[in-house]
């Protein structure tokens, strides 16, 4: 019986878990903390699919176009068919496990408009899409768990992955239970750990997900790609802790921006776009709303109370909660924050990295959504990610001998003492919190070679800082390790940023403001002790 190791238990995670099992094959999953926990449960929007009948002449076809143009056809078009093609079956299949999702009065389910799509296509559980989903696989995994298929493994961070001659025989991590590494062997290894967040300090994403397991597989000579491409979220607000995710839903039901000009209000998209300006795509509206250098508002009071609460009661309820502000009399003062990293691990179509039965699987893959991710595909991507990856391990994956790690493992026990023996100068959290600062401020909507330079120059420093650092022994383990693979993740992105010399979908250069067809490939990035080397592919190496 073949063994797959899962790093992750979001909802990618969990559908490569549930696939696998129903394959035959045992699964360790392996996390920090229950799959409840994860950033899936904050996915508030929906999920893309065409449903039979096809309203208003949607297609197949069409959601393949909009996603490629909305990615700025640099994603993968066998990739992007895959997932298209594959949407209404999975919708089908979220519905049979249990998902809720939000209906029409004549029972069909309810899909809305999402930004950069020509049709509405996004199907819904009212502003909890991401929860309900959770939940209906949590109870399908379980059924797994109970027949001893998958064996769930709390408390376990991500260390490394043993990997030797380009081939992965499983992963090491760091056991919060026992404050010592554990090495778990397995014949294929699925990383499923989100997106980059600790990067950019707050974000609308989860803290859990920093980014750490990409920079270190890096590190380990997995390949990187798109790291340029991060999408802002042109809605989000402030609350202490995070920014806090105003759904792409509430301009869905018809919500508008805008900001005041003496006592007019200035409807800025639709004076731009047309009456779908406030559905542009992402990073489209996040610029606007930078340009204007204004205080934005969003507008959703015309909607009454009651059907506020019915289709966007979780939205209603976050900024009363977290601002005081009741949206039905009331307008979101909103403005954008990093919300999605486009790029991530390379991998090919069936979302095998460049090591050997090692996998990328949700956002920490770089595949389907090219410089620009559309709304209600990164849930789609998620589920049909992990399908994939299952799919194929249980054709193609297994080591047969397995290599002896034991002592790399008493090796990286021994760093990782060494590493908290003594005092160190700077707390972990100050690097971090600086890094973060430097990647807002070089990193952001509008971006510069100064500005780049300036962020390779600050993130250098950081990594000649974290190599000498020795940390007190009150300092959480993971903080310790991680550091230095989250700032090489950092000036990997950096250099990423600064090579690509043109304006393209997330990535707007203020001294390049123009596409150019040079440019049309993805970025990859390779590490190999300390050099960085940057190539664009076409499509011979990894498809698009």
């Amino acid at each position: 019986m073949k063994k797959v190791l899962i790093v992750g238990s979001g909802i990618s995670g969990l559908s490569c878990a549930i696939a696998c099992a129903k394959s035959g094959m045992e699964v360790i999953l392996a996390s920090p903390f229950p799959s409840e926990r994860s950033q899936s449960v904050m996915a508030a929007g929906g999920i893309n699919a065409v449903l039979n009948g096809r309203a208003g002449g949607d297609s197949v076809s069409a959601h393949i176009e909009d996603t490629l143009k909305g990615g700025c056809n640099i994603a993968g078009k066998e990739a992007v068919s895959g997932l298209c093609t594959a949407a209404p079956q999975i919708i089908r299949w979220l519905e049979k496990l249990g998902t809720v999702f939000s209906i029409n009065p004549d029972g069909s389910i309810a899909q809305r408009a999402f930004g950069g799509q020509s049709f509405n296509r996004t199907c819904y559980c009212g502003a909890s899409t991401g929860k309900q989903i959770v939940t209906a696989l949590v109870m399908e995994a379980r059924r797994y768990e109970g027949a001893g298929m998958i064996k769930r493994r709390y408390w376990m961070d991500f260390y490394s992955a043993l990997i030797k001659g380009g081939v992965c025989y499983g992963a090491v991590f760091y056991n919060e239970a026992t404050a010592d590494l554990e090495m778990i062997e397995a014949d294929g290894v699925v990383i499923a750990t989100g997106g980059q967040n600790a990067l950019f300090g707050k974000t609308t994403g989860s803290t859990l997900c920093d980014g750490y397991a990409e920079g270190k597989l890096f590190m380990q000579g997995v390949e990187l790609k798109n790291l340029e491409f991060i999408q802002y979220h042109p809605t989000t607000i402030e609350t202490a802790q995070k920014r806090m995710l105003i759904s792409e839903a509430v301009r869905g039901e018809g919500g508008r921006l805008f900001y005041v000009d003496g006592k007019n209000r200035v409807y800025f998209l639709e004076e731009k776009f047309g009456k779908k300006g406030n559905l542009m795509p992402r990073d489209v509206v996040a610029r606007c709303i930078d340009e204007t250098q204004k205080e934005v508002f969003l507008d959703i009071t015309f909607l009454g109370k009651e059907e506020i609460i019915k289709r966007l009661g979780e939205v209603y309820d976050l900024c009363l909660k977290y601002r005081g502000i009741d949206i039905s009399k009331q307008c979101i003062p909103v403005a954008p924050s990093v919300h999605f990293f486009m790029g991530g691990i390379a991998v090919k179509n069936n979302h095998e990295t460049n090591i050997k039965n090692l996998y990328a699987i949700g956002e920490c893959a770089s595949i389907y959504h090219g410089a620009n991710r559309l709304g209600g595909n990164s849930l789609l991507a998620a589920v049909y990610s992990g399908i994939t990856a299952a799919k194929d391990i249980s054709m193609s994956a297994g080591n047969g001998k397995c290599e002896d790690f034991g002592r790399q493992l008493d090796e990286e026990r021994e760093r990782l003492r060494t590493l908290r023996q003594s005092k160190s100068v700077f707390p972990v959290m100050y690097i971090r919190d600086m890094l973060a600062e430097s990647m807002n401020k070089n990193l952001g909507i509008s971006r510069s070679e100064r500005k780049i330079s300036q962020g390779i120059e600050d993130v250098t420093f950081f990594l000649s800082v974290a190599d000498k650092i020795h940390y007190d022994n009150s300092e959480m383990a993971y903080l310790c390790y991680s550091l230095e693979g989250i700032l090489t993740l950092a000036k990997a992105t950096l250099l990423c940023a600064g090579e690509r010399k043109e304006s393209r979908g997330a990535h707007a250069r203020m001294d390049y403001k123009e596409k150019k067809d040079e440019y049309a490939a993805a970025t990859i990035i390779s590490y190999d002790n300390g050099a960085y080397k940057i190539r664009y592919d076409r499509g011979d190496e990894y498809e698009h």
